[in-house]
């Protein structure tokens, strides 16, 4: 008999949390033997929706349907309507709905998780995080509690079992370089939301300082929340005032910067690392639940220039933990007051402050190599599409979940008299 599965995540939203909830949708949809799923889309803040008219759309259009018709059906049941609940968000709002649940989350970009979260975790029959990084601080994190019902003082931790799950290879047919007009040959490229954590703002500033006087670009692709004309005002504005800055001290500037905004397809971003004149990606990141884009690019064969600590650890060292980036070095620093967000970002937790002088040699290293051909970031590429394949992620994926065993009966034979 199927398990009838909800999946209550922000599965159409172009954030970072939607593409998770995608990737979970689609281990679930590899096992028809096994799920009878059921959705529940979430938004994620103001993030846009996704648009493509594709088959997996009308599917989850038709599976958001069919889950609201077996609701109305069933909205005096008694019991847990679902055999599992699948919850892609953020630990504080995971509940107990079915008879076992697993949490699924990202946002670990920090040295420690809220209380609230190993709360919510232990309620959980699993919980499944896209890297080690997010793994080992969700399993490390402790607090000293006091129990108010026995009086006793406590040590809250994390007691229900974590696993990692990275993202797979995501592979297209007949896939063509994204035209855009690049005056140099040689471009870097960042893809990031605008927002403290990426640290665009120093990616910015320091390559301007680097390649002042040098031939290169570099490619913002970015916003803050949705892919519409304000918010291209508003991101066009600030990179601006960056720019406006530099150029009042340093005259005659060759490089170039270029905003790239709004909205592109999955297959649309891969075909941005395709473009031949986009050279390298460059991620200056305090911290990453898995850092999405230069996962994309380091399969894709572009090199990537990224701070050393976090969840890209994952996929920009080899099997054998053997560094294949241009690693930026950095310094665990308090996470600032400004930033800390109730019950997610807690005082106390540290995340990764990258040293300018080292994001800017690393930056110019990468140009070199790239420039006269000893870069071997194409080689490292067959590597991460076999090591993260779909079918393997999608196994693990499933895995991961813990379900409890489904009994089949044996077979019997009956002698009738």
């Amino acid at each position: 008999m199927l398990q009838k599965v909800i999946l209550t995540a922000p599965v159409l939203t172009r954030s970072g949390y939607g593409e998770q909830s995608r990737f979970a949708l689609r281990a679930l949809r590899s096992r028809p033997d096994l799920f009878d799923i059921y959705i529940h889309p979430l938004e994620w803040g103001k993030t846009s929706w996704i648009s493509e008219d594709n088959e997996e759309r009308k599917w989850i259009d038709q599976t958001i349907q069919k889950t609201i018709d077996f609701l109305q059906v069933n909205n005096n049941a008694d019991n847990n309507l679902f055999d599992v609940s699948l919850q892609v968000t953020i630990p504080n709002e995971w509940q107990d709905i079915a008879k076992h649940n697993v949490g699924y989350t990202a946002g670990i970009e920090t040295t420690k998780v809220a209380h609230e979260w190993l709360l919510k975790g232990n309620e959980m029959d699993s919980i499944i995080v896209v890297s080690d990084h997010s793994k080992n601080i969700y399993r490390n994190t402790v607090y000293d509690a006091h129990n108010q019902q026995t009086g006793e003082d406590i040590t809250l931790s994390l007691n229900t079992q974590v696993s990692t799950v990275n993202y797979p290879v995501k592979t297209y047919d007949n896939l063509e370089a994204l035209e855009l007009n690049l005056k140099h040959d040689f471009n870097f490229v960042t893809v990031a939301q605008m927002g403290p954590r990426k640290n665009i703002d120093n990616t910015i500033n320091w390559f301007l300082q680097e390649f002042h006087d040098d031939e290169v670009g570099l490619v913002v692709k970015t916003n803050v929340a949705k892919n519409c004309q304000l918010d291209k005002e508003i991101v066009h504005g600030s990179l601006m005032r960056l720019i406006r800055a530099h150029d009042a001290t340093n005259e005659n500037r060759k490089c170039k910067l270029y905003l790239l905004h709004g909205d592109l397809t999955d297959q649309e971003m891969h075909e941005l690392y395709l473009n031949p004149k986009i050279k390298a990606t460059v991620c200056l990141t305090h911290g990453e639940g898995f850092g999405l884009p230069m996962f994309e690019s380091a399969y894709m064969g572009v090199p990537v220039v990224a701070t050393d600590w976090s969840g890209q650890l994952d996929f920009l060292c080899d099997s054998e933990k053997r560094t294949k980036f241009y690693n930026v070095g950095f310094d665990l620093q308090p996470v600032p007051d400004e930033i800390l967000w109730d019950g997610v970002i807690v005082k106390g937790s540290m995340w990764a402050v990258p040293r300018e002088n080292s994001a800017k040699y690393n930056m110019r290293l990468c140009y070199d190599e790239v420039t006269d051909g000893t870069n071997t970031a194409c080689e490292y590429s067959k590597e991460l599409c076999e090591r993260f394949s779909e079918d393997k992620m999608y196994a693990a994926f499933i895995e991961a979940m813990n379900l409890p065993i489904v009994q089949t009966p044996e077979s019997e034979l009956v002698e009738f008299e």
